[in-house]
């Protein structure tokens, strides 16, 4: 009797792990900021790992690795102290560069002094968290660059968050396919006015590209960009009807940022260029009646992903309308088998 042994490739094993978990060496909002105030800490989830977030009563935020380097403990089950956070199980106290300051029974202790907790650099932008999920072979982080709809003091906003049941890459894919709109939004305020037809094109751009139909602009949710500028980005707009008050079309920041294979975390700015009073009137209508509106839209679009099978990229009969989605995804799984790659080659060397 013969046997064939099977073997894995690692490499490949690693692609598909980022691929389901999050690309590194990129920035990823991770939570708005007021969700951990002065003093406070929290327990999170991003890309497969658990982490903490903890600020200092002065506001410094630091995001280190939920284990305590002794014995694997949550750091999260600890005592905030201040600049540090002490382990509940033996009293090890972790500072935010992830250095053991102090291990109270045993003072002196070959521990101290030790950075054996990972760190990521944090950095806080219109509201949200921002971290560097870099790898061995990234640890110091690219720039950070917003898309220019968050960072025109000409246009005002209002940051959503939502966790889904949903992998990330589904959501990637749903923006990338403006075409929904028509159907799964058609009796929204926003999305029931154009046809429910259409041709589209890729357009490529310095960092990223657009994905647009080619016979109706500016009445549905009719293109999207897609950005890479340090984070991943989408940017869209959405015409607005006259009752939504004075201003530009509503605009729309997203990203996303896994939590786990399949779940995600989900970060839109709803933005419109307006100042002065109109800039006002705006905020003020929108947080009495579009943001209600705007959330309906929003709850669409999370019951369709989280009711798909966890394969439903697979398998798929796909058309003109899908070539956005068709680029996107070719583009994660090459990012990924290149990362696995690369990281591999780089702990070869080390070892």
């Amino acid at each position: 009797m013969t046997t064939t042994a099977t073997t894995t490739d690692p490499v490949a094993e690693a692609a598909d792990r980022l691929h389901a978990t999050g690309l590194r060496n990129q920035w990823y909002p991770v939570l708005p900021s007021h969700f951990v105030a002065n003093g406070e800490m929290k327990r999170v989830v991003r890309l497969g790992e658990p982490w903490l977030l903890f600020r200092r009563p002065t506001g410094e935020l630091h995001m280190i690795a939920d284990r305590c380097p002794h014995r694997s403990a949550p750091l999260s089950l600890g005592q905030h102290l201040g600049d540090r956070v002490a382990c509940l199980y033996h009293g090890v106290q972790v500072d935010g560069d992830g250095t053991v300051v102090k291990v109270p029974g045993l003072p002196g202790c070959n521990l101290e002094g030790k950075r054996l907790v990972t760190s990521l650099p944090v950095r806080e932008e219109h509201g949200a968290v921002f971290a560097w999920f870099g790898d061995e072979a990234h640890p110091e982080p690219a720039p950070l660059v917003l898309p220019e709809r968050l960072t025109d003091p000409d246009t005002a906003g209002f940051l959503n968050y939502a966790e889904w049941g949903a992998p990330w890459r589904f959501y990637i894919d749903n923006v990338l396919d403006p075409m929904h709109g028509a159907f799964l939004h058609g009796t929204s305020h926003s999305m029931a006015g154009g046809a429910k037809s259409a041709r589209f094109r890729i357009r490529e751009t310095g960092h990223g590209f657009f994905f647009e139909k080619t016979d109706q602009v500016g009445v549905n949710f009719d293109w999207v960009e897609f950005g890479r500028t340090g984070v991943d980005w989408v940017d869209l707009e959405i015409p607005y009807q006259p009752y939504a008050g004075p201003g530009g079309a509503f605009g729309i920041v997203g990203m996303v940022t896994p939590i786990t294979a399949t779940e995600s975390a989900i970060f839109h700015w709803r933005t419109r260029a307006v100042q002065g009073w109109e800039r006002d009137s705006w905020r003020f209508l929108y947080r009495m009646t579009l943001e209600a509106r705007h959330h309906e839209v929003l709850e669409q679009d999370r019951t369709m992903l989280e009711e798909m099978p966890e394969d439903a990229d697979t398998g798929e009969n796909l058309y003109q309308h899908d070539l956005g989605v068709v680029r996107i995804r070719r583009m994660y799984r090459a990012d990924a088998a290149r990362q696995a790659a690369e990281l591999a080659a780089h702990r070869g060397e080390a070892g």
